[in-house]
């Protein structure tokens, strides 16, 4: 069973204002701190609200780091990439004097990429100061696909915190995603989930069975980083 802390919301306006308040005041507990903070956040459809809110919100961005989860291997200006969502969405407002580091990156190969990527996060405060992440209706967490041939040392606990190349199933880009040690460097993670369906597959991840069928698995059965799940309708 998970140890995560589950709070249900009526709707994902009344969700996504409670999270980037929540963020927010992490940030500036990061910037009281240490003087920097940071923030590792996930791409698609799920967190749009969440960041429309977040970049409202009042702190020094100057001196917040914004990082990726994972990227597929395109460039930044594609429809699919990650970056173009943060960078349009997030990046604006308040939030435009961030500091944002992208994955996706000149090494002519993923793998490549992946090592270049992860020397680039060595400019990220860590432990990371908050940690979006989001569920894939098979699954899947960041980029961590059950049926890439990374997956087994990507979700190594044990492993050195790192940026990895993997594979989707389906519109197989090839990406970039943070090890599942690497997500859990972090004072706090919050998985962001709407609708009844992900409902339904977040409680079958809670429940026994390997990770690899259920990357998702990783972050859920960890006793070491705080977790939140964050649900509405």
């Amino acid at each position: 069973m998970s140890n995560a802390k589950v709070l249900r919301f009526d709707n994902s306006a009344i969700l996504s204002e409670h999270l980037a308040m929540q963020i927010a005041a992490d940030l500036r507990h990061g910037l009281a701190t240490r003087g920097l903070a940071s923030l590792v956040v996930s791409g698609g459809r799920t967190p749009v609200m969440l960041f429309e809110f977040l970049r409202m919100q009042l702190l020094d961005w100057s001196h917040v780091c914004i990082a990726l989860a994972d990227e597929r291997w395109v460039e930044p200006t594609d429809l699919a990439s990650n970056e173009k969502l943060v960078r349009e969405v997030l990046l604006q407002n308040q939030a435009a004097k961030a500091r944002f580091l992208g994955l996706k990156n000149a090494a002519p190969t993923p793998d490549m990429g992946a090592v270049s990527a992860w020397e680039t996060f060595a400019r990220v405060p860590r432990p990371f100061d908050h940690v979006v992440l989001g569920m894939g209706d098979d699954g899947h967490t960041a980029s961590l696909f059950s049926s890439s041939p990374n997956l087994t040392s990507a979700l190594n606990p044990h492993a050195a915190a790192a940026c990895v190349a993997m594979l989707a199933p389906v519109t197989p880009h090839a990406r970039l995603s943070l090890n599942l040690s690497a997500l859990l460097d972090a004072k706090n993670i919050t998985l962001l989930i709407n609708g009844e369906s992900k409902w339904q597959r977040y409680q079958a991840a809670c429940a026994p069975g390997p990770a690899s069928d259920m990357p998702i698995r990783g972050v859920l059965h960890q006793e070491c980083t705080p977790l939140q799940v964050l649900w509405a309708p």
